[in-house]
């Protein structure tokens, strides 16, 4: 499973309320996409693409377990999301909502705002193609492949019920 992209970085500890900022957690996912990681960068929703790649340092996703927040990252279009360590839970929330993620430590100091990344989540591999540079993380479990090949979990519960009991 391989995604390419321009890099957008962002740095360390960066709470779900980072990403999506509370008073838009009851909006639609498209209004909430328009507002994602506006604090800390306000041009990423203006001009974030499709397929493109989010870097972060350690701790992305803490202080809250909301699917909300992946689900609005997800709603911006971007391929996946590279990150030197998750909070678990966010972690997981992605596979469920169909978000791709991988840790790779050391990630941030080997990209920069706007490089060009190949990704590829089974071998646990980011090569920035700008510079040449590599990094191996974790490749993500088979299952969570399943997962999202199939769309996020409740996808994969109605592609495949005897894994969840209920076939």
């Amino acid at each position: 499973m391989r995604f390419e992209g321009k890099c957008w970085t962002f740095g360390d500890n960066i709470p779900t309320d980072r990403l999506v900022k509370p008073q838009y957690v009851f909006e639609p996912v498209e209004v909430m996409a328009q507002h994602v990681l506006e604090d800390l960068d306000p041009t990423f929703p203006l001009q974030v693409a499709a397929g493109d790649i989010v870097v972060t340092g350690r701790h992305f996703g803490q202080s809250s377990g909301r699917a909300i927040a992946t689900k609005a990252l997800k709603g911006t279009g971007i391929g996946c999301v590279v990150a030197e360590s998750f909070a678990r839970t966010f972690y997981r929330n992605c596979f469920e909502v169909g978000l791709p993620a991988i840790e790779v430590p050391g990630i941030k100091d080997l990209v920069s705002r706007g490089d060009a990344l190949s990704v590829d989540l089974t071998a646990g591999e980011v090569v920035n193609t700008r510079t040449g540079a590599r990094a191996t993380g974790s490749p993500a479990d088979p299952f969570l492949i399943d997962m999202l090949e199939a769309g996020g979990l409740i996808a994969l519960a109605a592609k495949r019920p005897e894994l969840f009991g209920t076939g």
